[in-house]
């Protein structure tokens, strides 16, 4: 066992660039009241480690609902809107240290960049925003704060996931030839939209969600994952994208055909509406040398195949994982690690990143593994590039 794991294993006690730090950050979160999906998830995962204490919220966009929200979750400090929220906090010696984004996208960059002018620290759920304007002033605004911004591309921070990266960086499969990538789901195989579910509802609405339906909530995952592993860098795609919910507007399914930057082939598939499917996203990587296959819902097994050898199995924890994943990595092998634990993975390195910059580190390098900004363009124009290439016949269209 690690010392990193063995840090995460005890109660009360976090590592922080290889010191314990006791005082944790104080966290603010727009958006995710007590009855929202993502910001529970983003509530847990950054309590896992003890490295946040959330201490004020603008948790709705309905000032009742709110202070409600705030009241049941028992959060100090609640504000009727997000500016209001940032002017104050900055302006309190006990203001809040970062803020947690989980609204739908098409308020992403409106309250990122509220808290990025008066230098609080962002983490922001994912894609980057909903619109490619608002992306390239979310850019801006970055660039023009001395605070971080980070991105919830939760999938990185799973150890075997780490695992491989880490692989395929040491040469292990030789020259990457082909990626693919896939991302089914079956949840709105019926128009749940209908139905009064609100999840369904905002991620179906272009106004909210953007020009992307199933390639933008789910694909830039699997697109991701796929350049973060690889350190493949995309060039061109072709994409088809469809939408088989009758009245939908936005894509249900997508298939996309991909070129990176070296020579390296890729196929993606994304899916809402594929039954038998609740949350498979698969990454398989094909070089030179040898293959690689992980599969998100086993998520402590990652298969490794030499080429003309027999299939291996590396597990978290156990035979063949090293310490890319055993940096990761809080429990001992043989107990399922996973989407909870990669959220809170890039929570504690946001953590790690916002400790060292108060302590006059570089922002690149506190950033490490982080997905940031260039990760969230990345994102925007894959979808972006989806969306044209779809209209005009899957035509090439490049990233």
């Amino acid at each position: 066992m690690t010392s990193l794991m063995a840090a995460r294993m005890m109660p009360q006690t976090v590592k922080c660039w290889g010191l314990i730090d006791m005082a944790r950050i104080r966290l603010g979160m727009v958006g995710g009241g007590n009855d929202a999906f993502i910001g529970g998830v983003h509530r847990i995962a950054s309590r896992i480690d003890d490295r946040y204490e959330l201490v004020a919220g603008a948790l709705s966009s309905t000032p009742e609902k709110a202070r409600a929200s705030a009241a049941a979750l028992g959060v100090p400090r609640s504000y009727d809107a997000f500016a209001e929220m940032a002017k104050a906090e900055a302006a309190r010696d006990d203001g809040i240290e970062a803020v947690a984004i989980v609204t739908p996208n098409h308020m992403h960059y409106p309250a990122a960049k509220a808290f990025l002018d008066q230098g609080i620290h962002v983490i922001c759920d994912k894609p980057l925003t909903a619109t490619m304007e608002d992306a390239s002033a979310m850019q801006a605004a970055v660039a023009g704060s001395d605070a971080l911004f980070m991105l919830t591309h939760n999938y990185t921070g799973y150890p075997m996931i780490r695992q491989a990266r880490a692989m395929i960086a040491d040469g292990e499969l030789g020259d990457i030839r082909v990626v693919q990538a896939e991302y089914p789901q079956d949840w709105l195989t019926t128009a749940l939209e209908d139905e009064g579910l609100k999840q369904a509802q905002w991620r179906t609405d272009p106004a909210r969600s953007g020009a992307g339906g199933s390639v933008g909530d789910i694909g830039t995952h699997a697109y991701n994952l796929a350049c973060f592993v690889t350190g493949l860098v995309g060039e061109s795609l072709a994409a088809d994208l469809h939408s088989f919910g009758q009245g939908r507007q936005l894509d249900d399914n997508a298939h996309i055909l991909l070129r990176f930057h070296g020579g390296a082939r890729g196929m993606l598939w994304s899916s809402q509406v594929a039954p038998g499917n609740e949350n498979g996203l698969k990454l398989r990587v094909y070089g030179a040398k040898g293959g690689l296959e992980w599969a998100q819902e086993d998520p402590n097994y990652l298969w490794f195949t030499p080429y003309g050898e027999p299939k291996r199995l590396i597990t978290r924890g156990g035979s063949g994982a090293g310490d890319a994943a055993a940096a990761v990595s809080r429990i001992p092998p043989g107990h399922p690690e996973g989407y909870l634990e990669g959220f809170a993975n890039i929570y504690a390195e946001a953590a790690d990143a916002i400790r060292a910059v108060q302590d006059g580190a570089d922002r690149d390098t506190a950033m490490g593994l982080l997905p940031g900004i260039d990760a969230g363009m990345a994102g925007m124009r894959f979808i972006n590039a989806c969306v044209t290439s779809s209209r005009d016949n899957a035509a090439w269209v490049t990233l």
